[in-house]
């Protein structure tokens, strides 16, 4: 059996890599997204299943506190009143 030494087996795989670099970096690059892409699809798919949620399993209380600060909100059919600034300022957007 012949005695090698480390650097003579691994010089076909260093001169490959030296010829090769620019397709094995567009390689792994396109296998990362693409693993990217099919895991992130996976999630939405599993988060949007709706089979094993029923009604009785969601809190949807308020409490009357909140019930009646929603109630005070401005509706957008509410008449404002315009805003005028204190006299004795001047407004630079004017013209």
């Amino acid at each position: 059996m012949k005695n090698k030494d480390a650097s003579s087996l691994f010089q076909p795989i260093v001169s490959g890599f030296k010829r090769y670099n620019l397709t094995i970096f567009i390689v792994v690059l396109v296998s990362g997204l693409t693993t990217a892409v099919l895991l992130l699809n996976n999630i939405l798919i599993t988060s949007s299943d709706v089979s094993g949620l029923n009604a009785n399993t969601s809190n949807t209380s308020f409490d009357q506190t909140t019930i009646d600060r929603v109630q005070q909100l401005h509706t957008s059919s509410d008449n404002f009143t315009l805003y005028i600034p204190p006299a004795g300022r001047n407004n630079p957007f004017a013209e």
